[in-house]
């Protein structure tokens, strides 16, 4: 079984994904580059897209890498069943090439936010989440376009069929206005397709997968992918 990691210029947290899934047995990571096409994703089981800012951010946030040369190579894994996982920038570039609702906007506050927050866990399991129903973790963002937005009939969807694992929270599980570091709606931080093998979630659990990184609760969430991966 093999995880690809997706590098296109202007990525800058693949190493961070490759040594997250190398604490796993069995994550076997390797990387990809954009410009190796997608002959490069043959054997892969899995794939992840990290943070940075492809493509410097051009155009909009993941614009410019959604039409790269390796996303057929994606596009059609995930079309048999594979997971993907699109991590901060790599959750804008599955947004914008339609492989999830919705997009993702400038921060309500028009300013890049880096910090810990709260997220609470949909008490609906999805194979990301299994076995973590109802938590509250904590993880670290580190955005300037994650207010997340759909239309309305989009969001109706993704909450009448529990798509919506994390929500930004307090560090009692409340969820509120209060708490929005960045005016995403409904709160959310993460979503999935109706397949449920995609998933795109701007926190990033790689930066928590480790005790010297401040937080391991980012780890549960790369084994639950290692182990969908090992199971599609």
């Amino acid at each position: 079984m093999t995880i690809a990691v997706i590098r296109f210029p202007g990525t800058n947290n693949e190493n961070d994904v490759l040594r997250g899934l190398s604490l796993i047995p069995g994550g076997d990571p390797y990387l990809v580059t954009n410009r190796q096409g997608s002959e490069a994703l043959k054997d892969a089981d899995g794939i992840v897209i990290p943070g940075g800012f492809s493509y410097g951010d051009y155009l909009r946030a993941g614009a410019v890498a959604s039409v790269g040369t390796i996303m057929d190579g994606i596009r059609e894994i995930a079309d048999d069943g594979k997971p993907v996982l699109g991590i901060c920038n790599g959750f804008q570039i599955l947004a914008e090439a339609g492989l999830l609702p919705g997009a993702l906007l400038p921060n309500r506050s028009a300013n890049f936010i880096c910090k810990w927050v709260y997220l609470k866990v949909s008490e609906n399991t999805v194979g990301f989440t299994d076995g973590m129903e109802a938590a509250v973790i904590r993880l670290p963002i580190a955005h300037a376009e994650g207010n997340y937005y759909c239309s309305e009939e989009d969001l109706v969807r993704l909450q009448d069929e529990e798509r919506i694992p994390f929500r930004y929270c307090n560090e009692d599980g409340e969820v509120g206005e209060e708490v929005n570091p960045n005016g995403a709606l409904d709160n959310i931080a993460g979503i999935v397709n109706e397949k449920g093998n995609i998933l795109g979630m701007m926190p990033h659990p790689e930066r928590a997968s480790r005790i010297v990184l401040g937080s391991v609760d980012g780890l549960d969430i790369l084994e639950n992918f290692v182990r969908v991966t090992k199971e599609a």
